[in-house]
């Protein structure tokens, strides 16, 4: 896929609303689910606490790719 397209799909991604509800849904039920996990319940809260952060991530990433500075992956430098 060319840099161009993956910036002019990740733009599409994010211009969609429905996008954005599903992801904040995901988001807020994973954040829940960390702060009413049992308190001696550990791992559970970090399943919790990490499927937050790959949310967060894989947001940044739409948002980076679909920036101009996208183009700037190292893949086209020069050698």
């Amino acid at each position: 896929m060319k840099q161009d397209e993956k910036r002019a799909s990740a733009r599409a991604m994010l211009d969609n609303p429905l996008f954005h509800l599903v992801m904040g849904d995901l988001e807020e039920a994973a954040i829940n689910g960390c702060i009413n996990a049992p308190v001696t319940d550990d791992e559970t809260r970090a399943a919790y606490a990490a499927e937050v952060r790959a949310i967060r991530k894989f947001r940044g990433k739409l948002k980076f790719l679909a920036e101009e500075q996208a183009t700037a992956d190292g893949k086209g430098a020069p050698a």
